[in-house]
């Protein structure tokens, strides 16, 4: 329990921090988003008429005091573009960078944990120089490259998937999934790449340990040795790669969503800055980073579960 209360203590400064880095930051950006939305053309009248409807004609302090006020109650403004609410903005385009995350995140685990542990288990085998050969291919592709790949073979030669968009999984469960697999694989293979070798090395440092030098001694078979008691403990570093990946993935990729057309937080990150629509961005940055703080968070928290040395510590 002490230890789950200092780790969202902690959590409280970071989110003040990513707030007053985020905004002033984006403030420093060169460009007028008023300019921009109205054209070179307007008047100084309807400039100044509509950069103080937005209350961009204040102090950068006073601006932030107003904008963190409304933040805590939830309000992140509204897009100079459209005037819709950018919260619900936010909200809608995150739905589908969870799904598309923890999709490639499911992908990435089934082929790596397995692939990881037999290289490990077999060292210096045709299936370990195997793993090792293909990891560093997954890890040497660039995500452009193979989603590109995957829609000219899937997609336009075979047609078994769509090329791009999206399709709700509440409203076409089916449609949902032939939409989805091919991002995710791009994504999900990427991922596997570095988990893969990750769970190698750790393997590797765990079977050298002399609990398992007795555990063999004991007469355990290799098997139950190796996926019983070696994994465990070396899931401890895969767990904070995979968290530094899922936080990766939830902040948005911008190059699959764009490639394939899927409404997530990047892309919706990506269009309201060629339209310099400064409350979208800001948004979508803030919604990533706090994303991003707390999945990190529930990482450390999986540590007491994995190593309960964590929990006498605490």
């Amino acid at each position: 329990m002490k230890l789950i209360v200092t780790r969202v203590l902690s959590v409280i400064p970071v989110l003040f921090g990513l707030c007053v880095l985020s905004y002033t930051l984006l403030a420093m950006i060169p460009g007028d988003p008023i300019t921009a939305m109205l054209g070179m053309d307007a008047t100084p009248e309807a400039i100044a008429a509509l950069r103080a409807k937005f209350a961009l004609d204040e102090p950068l302090p006073l601006r932030f005091i107003s904008w963190f006020g409304h933040l805590l109650i939830g309000d992140l403004g509204r897009s100079i573009q459209s005037g819709r609410p950018v919260l619900s903005m936010v909200m809608t385009a995150m739905v589908p960078t969870m799904q598309l995350g923890l999709a490639a995140l499911l992908i990435s685990l089934v082929i790596a944990i397995p692939a990881g542990v037999i290289s490990a288990a077999r060292r210096n085998s045709v299936a370990d120089y195997s793993v090792s050969l293909i990891s560093l291919a997954g890890l040497s592709l660039p995500s452009f490259w193979l989603a590109i790949l995957l829609v000219l073979f899937l997609s336009i030669r075979l047609q078994i998937f769509p090329s791009s968009g999206y399709v709700p999984i509440g409203e076409d469960p089916v449609g949902a999934l032939r939409h989805i697999t091919l991002p995710a694989i791009t994504l999900g293979v990427a991922m596997a790449a570095s988990t893969m070798r990750m769970t190698r090395a750790a393997m590797l440092d765990v079977l050298n340990a002399d609990y398992i030098r007795t555990a063999r001694a004991k007469g355990l078979p290799f098997r139950r040795v190796v996926w019983k008691h070696a994994l465990r403990n070396a899931l401890i570093p895969v767990t904070t790669l995979v968290g530094l990946q899922l936080g990766q993935l939830m902040g948005g990729v911008v190059v699959t969503e764009t490639v394939f057309a899927w409404p997530g937080i990047g892309k919706l990150t990506v269009d309201a800055i060629f339209a310099r629509d400064y409350p979208v961005v800001q948004g979508a940055i803030l919604a990533s980073a706090v994303l991003f703080v707390f999945i990190n968070l529930a990482t450390d928290l999986l540590y007491a579960t994995l190593d309960p040395r964590l929990r006498k510590r605490a």
